[in-house]
């Protein structure tokens, strides 16, 4: 159940990583509805069985710490601004 969780958000970084670079600074402005949005959206997909529900959590748990961080290191965008991280990306 981690490897399937750790898979899904393993997809998901992927998916993040191929997005513009100001898209994916404009997400991180909404790092708390992109965790919940995210976590709901593989609770119903996984739903149904003990394991599919503790993956879909896992991978869920993953993604918040994983804005977080991408949050921290890349910085966001909020309207017009650019707000950098400790990495900064040429926008």
């Amino acid at each position: 159940m981690f490897i399937t969780g750790f898979a899904i958000f393993l997809g998901l970084v992927f998916i993040f990583i191929k997005l513009p670079r100001r898209t994916m600074l404009r997400w991180l402005n909404y790092d708390v509805v992109l965790d919940v949005a995210v976590t709901l959206i593989v609770l119903v997909v996984h739903f149904g069985t003990f394991s599919g529900v503790m993956a879909a959590t896992f991978a869920g748990l993953l993604t918040s710490v994983g804005t977080s961080l991408a949050k921290r290191a890349f910085g966001h965008i909020k309207g017009d601004l650019y707000y950098p991280g400790l990495i900064r990306l040429k926008v």
